[in-house]
């Protein structure tokens, strides 16, 4: 016997716009009855477990034990410059001259996540 990971839940002070920036992100859509006010939202991603916003009372107070690490279709250095326009925050920049390492965002309500090179970039440091 084993279980499914169902979703990813994420504390948010505001869950409707939290999930149309992580909407944005992904390029998916909110849930189909998702709408402004509502306390809970989902994004659904294509595959995997779906993105679950709750709001909650209490503000972020430390660092993420668990955060989301991205791979974009495109380059990594053109996907943070899309999210910062999205309304991410830089926090710790790992890229490396060669091309390797990644960068640390956070989002509109502070939750960390990473940006990894795209597929084609990790091929292209390994050939």
């Amino acid at each position: 016997m084993v279980s499914v990971v169902q979703n990813v839940a994420i504390d948010c002070a505001n869950a409707y716009e939290l999930a149309q920036f992580w909407s944005k992100v992904t390029g998916r859509p909110l849930g189909p009855d998702d709408k402004p006010g509502d306390e809970t939202v989902e994004v659904m991603l294509t595959e995997g477990p779906v993105l679950f916003f709750a709001q909650v009372p209490e503000p972020k107070a430390i660092k993420n034990r668990f955060h989301l690490c991205l791979r974009p279709e495109d380059s990594r250095d053109r996907e943070v410059e899309r999210l910062l326009g999205l309304g991410a925050t830089l926090l710790a920049d790992h890229r490396e001259p060669d091309g390797g390492g990644w960068a640390v965002l956070s989002d509109p309500e502070g939750n960390e996540f990473c940006v990894l090179r795209s597929a084609a970039e990790r091929a292209a440091m390994e050939a």
